[in-house]
């Protein structure tokens, strides 16, 4: 039995099928053949009981999850005979951006195009980003990850300090599902992308996750928490809602 889920990852082509190891994960990645190809994620796991195809809402990615024993192949025809059905989902996502010189990379909401020169670090500018030759693509993650912990760090710093409360830890992470989170134990957790977005939509996520060291819940105290803190919190919201998946189209 399979079944077809419009949420996750994608692989196959038709007699030539290529794979690689991705490190840390039982994954295999093949692609669909065709104008664009679609990549496929192949995942085995041992809770599966039926072989499920999933396309992720916020960046198009196919999975494809299959129980432990099911053979390769079954699941790459499968992913075959739904070709069609992922390509219309497909259409509706966002395309794909690729870094690269002389595109264009939101930074804290505002769009700077992509230069490369021969220094050394990347250089922020009005409506550039600057970085150099060698592994641009790689300075400039990492630059957005440096500056994304900066932001969230000195917010949550403030948001903290105004209800007296404290946390154990920040770290920051590529996450799908969530834009942050609180644990019990006081810990911390963003999504490094929210850099991309504008000011104001950072400074809310920060709010909503430090009221959460104080109500661990969504109860109107909660809510009356967060907008002490940063106001009326329904544009940014919505915001999230509805150009959130966006920050996902952007791949390092």
């Amino acid at each position: 039995m399979s079944r077809v889920d419009d949420s996750g990852a994608l692989p196959y082509e038709r007699g030539t099928v290529k794979a690689f190891a991705v490190k840390g994960c039982r994954m295999s990645a093949y692609h669909l053949p065709g104008d664009p190809p679609v990549p496929l994620v192949l995942r085995r796991s041992s809770r599966a009981r039926r072989l499920s195809l999933r396309i992720s809402a916020l960046d198009g990615r196919v999975t494809l999850t299959l129980p432990q024993r099911l053979p390769e192949a079954e699941a790459l025809k499968f992913a075959s005979e739904k070709e069609d059905w992922i390509r219309s989902h497909l259409s509706r996502h966002p395309q794909a951006v690729e870094i690269q010189e002389g595109g264009l990379l939101p930074v804290e909401g505002r769009l700077r195009r992509i230069a490369i020169h021969s220094g050394r670090g990347v250089r922020l500018k009005e409506g550039v980003i600057e970085a150099p030759g060698r592994s641009p693509v790689r300075s400039i993650e990492r630059y957005l990850k440096e500056l994304a912990r900066d932001r969230l760090a000195e917010a949550s710093d403030r948001y903290a300090a105004r209800l007296g409360v404290g946390y154990t830890r920040l770290t920051l992470r590529d996450t799908r599902s969530r834009w942050g989170s609180c644990s019990s134990a006081g810990a911390l957790m963003y999504s490094w992308r929210l850099i991309l977005a504008p000011r104001e939509i950072l400074e809310y996520v920060a709010a909503h996750e430090v009221a959460h060291l104080r109500e661990m819940n969504h109860s109107a105290d909660f809510w009356a928490l967060v907008h002490d803190l940063y106001g009326e919190s329904a544009a940014a919201r919505l915001w999230l809602r509805e150009q959130g998946a966006e920050l996902h189209r952007y791949r390092f």
